[in-house]
């Protein structure tokens, strides 16, 4: 036993050297989007990987089956027997979770090791490599995808560039979330600002030290977790603190907050966007139907001229952030400018789920007013002319609180047509602090914009299939699975 609990500690406080050789390690939540990544890595490695969860849905659960990862549900002791080696606590998994609450109530001589995602990426991926972190509120997994297919078409001319990537979302150009080259020197990697696990309520990105970055915007989010802004600035500012003193920052340029955070950096900082003056700046942007052009300029000399499948000036600011990112970090222009012109966006981030009697719907991971707003700006780029329905479940843990009722009446009204769905577990929100939808409708109403509440998907579907029209637009926004809205709509429609 003794030698069983010496193997133990040194899994623990060794890391990688410990985990080589092909362990079983169980993930608690494998099915939120980086944890469901990490398992694909874990598996690349050879170790044995099972993971538990509650509702998997896809893309996570799809791709988890591909690999043969099994997904135990519900949450169980049963799932911890045998004794895995290792178990990795997903950040959302919180006291009283049966397979946790095993855990710990272990006696000294047989507990069973566990860490956090965040830590054991770094332990296991990233501790001797090149490390580029993108974060921000806003477009981190966009960002991330074109910044890994940009180095993945460099890599076909020279395969020093060949990366490694976690992205918090499947990638269409991968169709996958993550890969691990043994051989690569560079790892891309998506930051989180979100809480780390249950024992460790730091951001996940703190445990990255990234060697170069992207901030592409910091806003007030995950209410949950921040009391405040000031609270997310300090997040950001421990983040840019990180990078080394040769390392660089590709910062937002219209962004007060980003200013802010980045006001301290050791590092070099280069920023982006349309101003005038920023050493990145994007001019000449047009944008014609899903597709938009725009010429780079770097330190106000034409550097590229740049085309993106994409609709939507977020977008192009995105692809700006991973060109410049990937620019100074030595890859070729010519690279750059073929990845985002063969760039196939991210799923469930406008992603045209079916074509149904000349209704389009698309699913959009929204979880943000800001992220709606640019959603249907972008639609309305893309569908010029035609009816646009936003259907909404309010299921994040900041669009479930009241804090931006007012900045989501805003975003909504670029909508011709909105539906609301009931807030997603409300108990769990005090009702001070609770969205209230009838506001949401009401304020619509106030500006002329047709909207109604629904209780779930069943009557949304029911609701709203009869009244859609040929040429309609259907934007359904969640971050979660929605009662399979995604699926039922359409056949509905059929």
């Amino acid at each position: 036993m003794k030698k069983q609990n010496e193997a133990s500690e040194g899994l623990q406080s060794q890391g990688s050297r410990e985990l080589l050789g092909g362990k079983h390690i169980h993930l608690i939540g494998i099915c939120g989007t980086a944890m469901a990544s990490l398992a694909g890595m874990l598996r690349t490695m050879g170790h044995r990987v099972t993971g538990s969860d509650t509702a998997a849905y896809p893309p996570m659960s799809d791709q988890l089956r591909a690999m043969g990862i099994p997904i135990l549900e519900p949450y169980s002791a049963a799932n911890l027997t045998p004794s895995p080696d290792l178990v990795v606590v997903g950040n959302a998994i919180s006291r009283g979770n049966a397979e946790l609450e095993f855990l710990l109530d272990r006696p000294p001589e047989a507990r069973i090791p566990f860490t956090s995602m965040a830590a054991l990426i770094y332990d296991e991926f990233l501790a001797r490599r090149e490390r580029l972190i993108v974060c921000g509120t806003h477009g981190k997994t966009t960002t991330t995808s074109m910044l890994a297919w940009i180095y993945e078409l460099a890599g076909g001319s020279n395969p020093a560039f060949t990366p490694s990537f976690l992205i918090g979302g499947v990638a269409e150009n991968f169709g996958a979330s993550f890969r691990v080259a043994r051989e690569s020197r560079t790892f891309i990697l998506e930051g989180d600002e979100y809480d780390t696990a249950f024992f460790d309520k730091g951001p996940k990105f703190l445990h990255y030290f990234p060697d170069a970055a992207i901030l592409t915007h910091v806003e007030f989010d995950h209410a949950d977790i921040y009391a405040d802004l000031d609270a997310v600035k300090t997040a950001f500012k421990r983040m840019v603190n990180l990078i080394p003193r040769r390392g660089r920052l590709i910062a937002y340029d219209a962004n007060p907050n980003v200013t802010e955070c980045c006001a301290k950096a050791f590092c070099n900082i280069e920023r982006y966007g349309f101003q005038t003056g920023s050493y990145w700046q994007a001019v000449n942007l047009q944008q014609k139907g899903a597709t938009t052009t725009w010429t780079l300029l770097r330190g106000g000399e034409e550097f590229a001229r740049l085309r993106l499948p994409m609709a939507g000036e977020h977008n192009a600011l995105n692809a700006t952030a991973a060109a410049a990112l990937a620019a100074g970090q030595g890859i070729p222009v010519e690279a750059i400018t073929q990845a985002l012109a063969s760039f196939r966006s991210v799923k469930r981030r406008l992603e045209v789920r079916a074509e149904v009697a000349g209704v389009t719907i698309i699913d959009d991971f929204a979880h943000h007013p800001t992220a709606i707003r640019e959603t249907l700006r972008a639609l309305r780029s893309a569908y010029p002319g035609r009816r646009l329905w936003a259907i909404l479940e309010p299921r994040s843990n900041t669009l479930r609180r009241n804090v931006f009722e007012r900045e989501l009446v805003d975003s909504l009204a670029l909508a011709d047509q909105v539906v609301l769905a009931a807030v997603f577990k409300s108990e769990a929100i005090p009702s001070l602090e609770r969205l209230d939808p009838e506001h949401v409708v009401s304020a619509l109403a106030t500006r002329s914009i047709p909207a109604f509440l629904c209780a779930d998907a069943d009557e949304i579907v029911a609701t709203v299939a009869p009244c859609l029209a040929r040429n309609d637009v259907v934007a359904i926004l969640s971050n979660g699975g929605f009662g399979n809205i995604y699926e039922k709509l359409p056949a509905a429609l059929r």
